[in-house]
């Protein structure tokens, strides 16, 4: 039986996924090892999808080189404030995902089937590789790293320079790293009762 978590457990953890998390726009120049964006995705991929279909593709840029390709086509002010980050990270989507249904869903290997329509297949890949793209941050504050998620970048470019000749389509970008531009300011929210309803 798995213990219930305490409430300084459970505030810590909240402070480290939401409430003391800030995006970044400065980080510490470093290089850290290939293992960590390996454990990184073996965490990240253990969020759920719909019928499993695990459409993300997660592009780690953490050379200089890499970094500088994804730079050339965002926007002047997010490229400034994300080329130090230790990984610039290209969230996509695989158009082609249903490929992978009768290795994803094997109870269930016809399941592929169910996205052969072109816009059910597109809304599912950009709904569920978002969601991993959350999944992807969250995962990144529990393991004690800081996020810059953005959008602002050329996507027809982008794709042409990274993902020619295939199905991928980029969704978002998000640098990841250790910031150092403490301390950060938290920007305004919608209350409960700006946002929310209940029937």
């Amino acid at each position: 039986m798995v213990s219930p978590m305490s409430s300084r457990d459970t505030a810590t953890t909240l402070g480290e996924l939401f409430l003391d998390a800030r995006s970044r726009n400065s980080w510490k120049k470093e290089r850290l090892p290939d293992r960590l964006w390996c454990k990184l995705y073996d965490v990240l991929k253990m969020g759920p999808t719909s019928a499993n279909v695990s459409p993300a593709r997660f592009l780690f840029c953490v050379t200089d080189e890499a970094k500088a390709r994804v730079a050339r086509h965002m926007s002047a002010t997010n490229a400034a404030k994300s080329i130090d980050a230790a990984a610039i990270v290209i969230i996509a989507q695989d158009l082609a995902f249903a490929d992978r249904m009768p290795e994803l869903f094997p109870h269930n290997p016809g399941a592929r089937h169910w996205f052969a329509d072109p816009i059910t297949r597109d809304e599912t890949a950009f709904r569920n590789g978002t969601l991993q793209g959350a999944y992807l941050m969250m995962a990144a504050r529990a393991m004690g790293l800081d996020c810059g998620p953005m959008s602002g970048f050329d996507r027809a470019a982008l794709d042409e320079e990274f993902f020619a000749g295939t199905e991928l389509r980029s969704n978002f970008l998000c640098a990841l790293g250790h910031g150092d531009d403490e301390p950060l300011e938290r920007l305004p929210r919608l209350s409960f009762a700006d946002a929310c309803s209940l029937l």
